[in-house]
């Protein structure tokens, strides 16, 4: 394991007017960070999650040499389906991508994306995650009037969960989404 390092988040949020859910993470890992992209190391399951909820598939791969499509595509899904990206953290002091060696915690300011988007539900993914966003953000609950929930991670360290117990945990978003047509409404997962 690498040592303590000060990380400062570097990724834009991925949001518009009509997004409907944030979906958020704890801090990007060093894969992501070099991507330049969310969930972006080969094996998080993410990136199959997401698209399964709804039926779909990308073309292009985690760890992809072409990795502006590889961003592209997922940004055009999350903004297609109303979903906003982001991650709870600004800035911490962490070693590697180890969120249980996570010190010096600071939120993201959240006030843009909630005071222009139709944001009705935040899900964390992780209890981390989770637990940072009630720590740091629950203020953004009671103004906006918002729930939040608490997703499986999607990190190949959290083995206790498959890649079909992954989806059906992460179908809850469904519910937020409007007029979506999904693997689980059509019979194929």
């Amino acid at each position: 394991m690498s040592g303590i390092m000060t990380v400062t988040h570097g990724i834009a949020p991925v949001w518009n007017a009509e997004s409907r859910i944030l979906i958020l993470g704890t801090m990007p890992s060093p894969k992501s960070r070099e991507a330049g992209f969310f969930y972006m190391h080969p094996q998080n399951r993410f990136w199959k999650i997401m698209p399964a909820l709804f039926g779909e598939q990308f073309s292009v791969g985690n760890g992809s040499p072409d990795k502006e499509k590889a961003i592209a595509e997922r940004r055009e899904f999350l903004l297609r389906h109303k979903i906003a990206l982001w991650d709870v953290l600004k800035e911490c002091e962490i070693s590697g991508a180890s969120d249980s060696s996570i010190k010096n915690a600071v939120p993201n300011d959240f006030s843009e994306i909630f005071g222009n988007a139709k944001i009705e539900r935040v899900f964390c993914t992780g209890k981390t995650s989770f637990a940072l966003w009630k720590k740091h953000c629950a203020r953004y609950e009671t103004q906006y009037k918002v729930g939040s929930a608490c997703l499986p991670s999607t990190s190949p360290a959290n083995a206790r969960f498959t890649e079909i117990a992954l989806v059906e945990a992460y179908g809850e978003i469904l519910g937020f989404v409007e007029g979506e047509m999904n693997l689980f409404e059509s019979g194929g997962f």
